[in-house]
C-alpha cells in the first residue's frame, strides 16, 4: 500500500513538474524575447516555500504543486513601461499562446523517447468473432472468422490497433484488408458510424485476439521522431472526434481532476517508463487544448480580450473590468476543480477505478 502511494505521488509530481515547466517556459521565453518584464516565475501556487531574485525576476517554488505561473508586468494595464498590455496585438498573441504551443511540442519529444525505450508489445492475430446484422461490417462482407490484417494500409498487430484506427476515422470510409477462412486476402471498404446502436461498436464487429505473444521492441531515433509527430497529430484528430461524438450522441464527458489524474498516473507508472512517458504526452496535449478554451482565467480567455481589441480596432476594454473577469473565472475554475476532486475522492473511497 505504501509503495503504491509513494509510486503514485512521485510519478504524478514528476509528470506535473515537466508539464508545468514546459508550459511556463513558453510564456517566459517569448516574454523575455519580446521585452516584457517578468515579475515572477513560479512553480506551484503560493504560499512560497523558497525563492530568489535574479535581475528583475523572482523565481519561486510554492507549496501547492498543482500548477505554475509566469507573472508578467501589467497584463491588463498598457500604461506601465515594459508591460504585456503595452505590446502589439501579435506580440501578446504570441506570449499568451506560447504556453499551449509548448505543451503541443513537448509530446513530440516524450513520444519519441517512449518509442525508443525498449517496451513490451502484444502481437496477436485479430479475428472477427461476431458481425452485427445491418451493420457497416455486414454490408461490406466481413464475416466471423475473418482476420484483420491492415486498416488504411497500416498493419494491425493487436486489438488496440483496430480500435485506434476505427476511432481515428469515424465518419470516413476506410479500407480493411482481411484474410478469409480459406486464407485468401480481400480488401473491403467500411464507414465507421458516429452513433452506433448500443453494444455494436462503430462498424458492428466483436473481435478477439489469437496466438498472442509479448515482444520487446524499440524504434531507432530516425523512426521514432516521425512516428511521434504523426501520433501527436492523430491524438488531436481523436480528441476532435470525441468532442464531435459528444454532440452527435448527446453524451456527457467523464471529468476527472488532479486526484483522478494522480490515480491514473500511478496505475500507468506500474507498467513502466515508456507507458508513463506516453501518458504524460497525452496529458500535455489535453492541457494545451484546455488552456486555449475561451474561459476567463485561462490563456484562451486572455486571448479573447486581445482578439476583441483587434476587432474593435485598438479600443481596449478597461483593465479593471478585464482583471475582474479573469479573477472571477479563476475562482470558478478553483471551485470546479475542488468539486471534481471531491467526486474523485468519493469514487476512490468506494473502491471504484477510472480504468475498466
Amino acid at each position: 500500500m505504501l509503495e503504491t502511494i509513494a509510486l503514485t505521488t512521485v510519478s504524478f509530481l514528476g509528470v506535473l513538474l515537466v508539464l508545468i515547466l514546459a508550459h511556463e517556459l513558453g510564456h517566459f521565453i517569448t516574454a523575455k524575447l519580446s521585452g516584457v518584464r517578468i515579475e515572477e516565475f513560479g512553480i506551484g501556487f503560493p504560499p512560497r516555500l523558497l525563492s530568489f531574485k535574479r535581475g528583475e525576476t523572482r523565481y519561486s517554488l510554492n507549496a501547492i504543486p498543482l500548477g505554475g505561473f509566469t507573472k508578467l508586468l501589467g497584463e491588463e494595464d498598457p500604461t506601465l513601461p515594459g508591460s504585456l498590455a503595452s505590446k502589439s496585438i501579435p506580440v501578446r498573441f504570441l506570449v499568451l499562446g506560447a504556453g499551449s504551443m509548448m505543451n503541443i511540442l513537448l509530446p513530440i519529444f516524450l513520444f519519441s523517447i517512449a518509442f525508443m525505450i525498449p517496451h513490451d508489445m502484444v502481437i496477436e492475430k485479430v479475428r472477427v468473432q461476431e458481425v452485427a446484422p445491418n451493420s457497416p461490417a455486414e454490408s461490406a462482407g466481413i464475416k466471423a472468422g475473418d482476420t484483420i490484417l491492415e486498416i488504411d494500409g497500416r498493419s494491425i498487430e493487436n486489438r488496440g490497433d483496430v480500435s485506434y484506427m476505427i476511432h481515428l476515422n469515424l465518419g470516413s470510409e476506410v479500407d480493411i484488408l482481411l484474410q478469409k477462412a480459406d486464407l485468401a486476402h480481400e480488401e473491403v471498404k467500411v464507414k465507421p458510424r458516429w452513433n452506433p446502436p448500443e453494444g455494436q461498436g462503430a462498424i458492428g464487429i466483436i473481435i478477439a485476439g489469437a496466438d498472442s505473444t509479448v515482444v520487446r521492441e524499440s524504434c531507432p531515433i530516425w523512426e521514432a521522431i516521425p512516428s511521434s509527430i504523426r501520433h501527436c497529430w492523430e491524438i488531436l484528430v481523436l480528441f476532435r472526434n470525441e468532442v464531435v461524438g459528444w454532440f452527435i450522441r448527446g453524451t456527457v464527458p467523464q471529468l476527472t481532476g488532479p486526484v483522478g489524474i494522480a490515480e491514473l498516473t500511478g496505475q500507468v507508472a506500474k507498467a513502466g517508463l515508456s507507458p508513463l512517458l506516453e501518458f504524460a504526452a497525452l496529458i500535455s496535449i489535453n492541457l494545451a487544448i484546455i488552456n486555449l478554451f475561451p474561459f476567463p482565467g485561462l490563456d484562451g480567455g486572455r486571448l479573447v480580450f486581445v482578439a476583441l481589441e483587434w476587432v474593435r480596432r485598438g479600443r481596449r476594454i478597461s483593465p479593471k473590468k478585464e482583471g475582474l473577469v479573469h479573477l472571477i473565472g479563476f475562482i470558478v475554475l478553483i471551485l470546479l476543480i475542488a468539486m471534481i476532486s471531491y467526486y474523485d475522492i468519493a469514487r476512490i473511497v468506494r473502491g471504484e477505478s477510472l480504468l475498466p
